[in-house]
């Protein structure tokens, strides 16, 4: 049982990180090749009604019949209102969490940004030690700063001199990219404890929080883009590139959620970080991307990092059996 529970966790960590790495190559393809741009608020909040689909369906098929699924979605979501503001919060903390990190990218270096942002992944840690108990060995925590500088290296791009001068506060953009790593870090613990807290079904939580992320999705719709979307309509620049990415985006937070409620998000980050590592090898292959040395140390960091906290932790709390034995013959010699 013990094997088949890991095989299944190992399972659901490897679709994640091929499904997010194909995103990823298929973002930039869609960007390569698409000559009109398309509103990314509108694809947010599309990604958020067919992850709503996407869910009804699967608990349609876990229920077993309409009646049932019908009865569920009473009880669990339009009959409990409570249920359903307990799962707007990671909505709302993920809406600011974008926001705030769209004010640090423009009062900060794009280099430093990307440095300081990293640190939602020992945030995370952080979060899982604080809201749900939990124990990470020294080992653990030594990998998720490697995973941290490790993911910085990857994703570096070294700065590029420009003519354009932008005012910028340095004091107002360390302050937003420190609440967007905590909301970052606060929201997937946050959604993590509600899911293994209660015997709800993993896809009630998910309809809970999709219904509250498309409402927070359209007000952003509305506020960022609604004049434009107003004149030239809601799926302006849409090929089917486009909702190809839209259709990866979605399957990518369902399995984000399977991997969450299975693993934890430490193991997200992980998982998120290998397909940073698997998506740019990818791009290499087909677009003729240019591999740095850093991103060669970065990816190396990074999968040292994912092997040294994949390791068992030994429980020296308690006294193995060989060890008792030994001791009393060694006893019993003297």
């Amino acid at each position: 049982y013990k094997n088949v529970s890991l095989l299944f966790k190992l399972y659901c960590l490897t679709v994640m990180t091929l499904v997010a790495a194909t995103y990823t190559v298929t973002l930039r393809y869609t960007r390569t090749v698409d000559t009109e741009l398309y509103f990314s608020t509108t694809a947010v909040c599309i990604t958020e009604v067919i992850k709503l689909f996407l869910s009804v369906g699967i608990l349609a098929k876990e229920t077993g019949s309409l009646t049932r699924l019908i009865t569920s979605l009473k009880e669990n979501v339009f009959g409990s209102p409570t249920e359903l503001l307990k799962l707007s919060v990671p909505s709302l903390v993920y809406a600011l969490q974008n926001n705030m990190a769209f004010v640090a990218l423009s009062n900060l270096d794009a280099a430093v940004y990307q440095v300081t942002y990293q640190l939602k992944i020992p945030c995370t840690a952080l979060c899982t030690v604080l809201m749900l108990n939990r124990t990470l060995s020294k080992l653990q925590w030594f990998s998720v700063f490697m995973l941290c500088g490790g993911v910085t290296l990857v994703q570096w791009k070294p700065a590029q001199a420009t003519k354009v001068q932008v005012e910028q506060n340095p004091w107002l953009g360390f302050g937003a990219i420190a609440v967007a790593v905590l909301c970052s870090g606060f929201a997937g613990v946050y959604f993590e404890k509600v899911v293994k807290s209660s015997d709800t079904s993993l896809w009630v939580r998910n309809i809970q929080m999709y219904l509250s992320g498309i409402v927070v999705t359209l007000f952003g719709v509305y506020m960022s883009d609604g004049a434009q979307v107003h004149e030239k309509g809601f799926f302006y620049g849409y090929t089917y590139y486009v909702w190809f990415v839209i259709f990866l985006a979605s399957v990518g937070g369902l399995y984000t959620s399977v991997v969450v409620k299975y693993t934890d998000n430490i193991m997200k980050g992980f998982s998120a970080a290998a397909a940073i590592v698997l998506s740019t090898v990818a791009s290499y292959i087909l677009f003729g991307l240019q591999i740095t040395l850093t991103f060669s140390v970065g990816a190396f960091l990074v999968c040292i990092s994912i092997y040294l906290y994949g390791l068992p932790r030994q429980d020296t709390t308690k006294i193995q059996p060989s060890e008792t034995k030994s001791s009393k013959e060694r006893l019993a010699t003297v």
